[in-house]
């Protein structure tokens, strides 16, 4: 049956996404243990905010706390016990559980991730659909300004953006702002990066499709130019761009805790960047599993769909 054909590669894929994510864990436990110096004494000093000497009997009522007078495999077993509860510990610094801190700060960071996701894509078709499979000056300059934004970083392009459109033109706000005038920037500082990556892809696979049978017999039938790279070649020429897409999505959330921080946007970018000056070692590295966690997600998501959006493709 189509289900059970369906069922045994996702069941696959969602225990290699498990393996990846304890591994990731399992990474975040090392960097907390092995750093260099005492952490009981790292988070006296924290909560001091002065680097002191504690005496014996703090350290000890702090290690008892945190258990860290426990074996290292007990340690290890606690963490990966509360990761399955949700709980990734508590911040040195405010005392709060760190899963609630970044509760309150995700929800920016995935709104502008999500904005530059679909406005990259945007750019993409866009820019692509209509110079794709051309030779002439128009498509070379489009494929030329292409391979440009893919490697041009996004702080550096989020920098001129707001030079031109914010100072110079106030079109909008030169940082911070909320509601769409606020996310437009710091959006299209992602999107264009990636728009230059994902058009890339479909312009390959775009100029592959025109050739095939099934396009030819549509242009035979009167159709269009427009409509038939709209209408026919598209759909078949963006699942590569589809698959791009769940890597992406681990890419813009990680650059999109810089562009928060050149914007002075609220998010994990800010949140990670505090964390990091307080040497909040429970905070960062909830961060890095959060994230981490939420980019295997978008990839087991996309693994999921490909072979729905094309039947053609056998789950394997």
């Amino acid at each position: 049956m189509i289900w059970r054909r369906w069922l045994g590669p996702t069941v696959r894929r969602l225990l290699g996404a498990i393996a990846v994510f304890w591994a990731v864990a399992s990474f975040t436990f090392c960097i907390q243990a092995l750093l260099p110096g005492d952490r009981a004494e790292l988070i006296l000093n924290v909560a001091a905010g002065t680097f002191t000497q504690p005496t014996a009997a703090e350290l000890a009522k702090v290690n008892a706390k945190y258990g860290f007078d426990a074996p290292l495999v007990v340690q290890y077993l606690r963490y990966l016990g509360g990761l399955v509860q949700g709980d990734l510990g508590a911040s040195y610094q405010s005392h709060r559980p760190v899963l609630h801190i970044i509760a309150e700060q995700v929800p920016p960071t995935i709104g502008l991730t999500l904005s530059a996701l679909l406005l990259g894509w945007i750019i993409a078709i866009v820019l692509t659909v209509p110079t794709a499979g051309r030779h002439d000056p128009l498509s070379r300059a489009v494929a030329s300004f292409q391979v440009a934004a893919a490697v041009a970083p996004p702080y550096w392009i989020g920098s001129i953006l707001r030079v031109v459109l914010a100072v110079k033109l106030r079109l909008v706000p030169v940082e911070g702002g909320s509601g769409l005038s606020g996310v437009a920037l710091p959006a299209l500082a992602l999107a264009i990066p990636l728009s230059g990556f994902i058009g890339q892809v479909i312009r390959e696979e775009f100029a592959r499709v025109l050739d095939q049978p099934f396009v030819i017999s549509a242009r035979m039938r009167g159709m269009s130019d427009l409509g038939v790279r709209l209408l026919h070649v598209l759909r078949h020429a963006v699942l590569p761009g589809i698959t791009l897409s769940g890597w992406a999505l681990g890419a813009l959330f990680s650059g999109a805790a810089v562009i928060e921080t050149v914007f002075a946007r609220p998010g994990l970018g800010g949140l990670l960047v505090a964390a990091t000056s307080a040497r909040d070692v429970p905070l960062v590295t909830g961060i890095i599993v959060a994230s981490a966690g939420m980019y295997i997600i978008a990839n087991l998501l996309v693994d999921i769909a490909y072979p729905i959006i094309d039947p053609r493709i056998k789950a394997s």
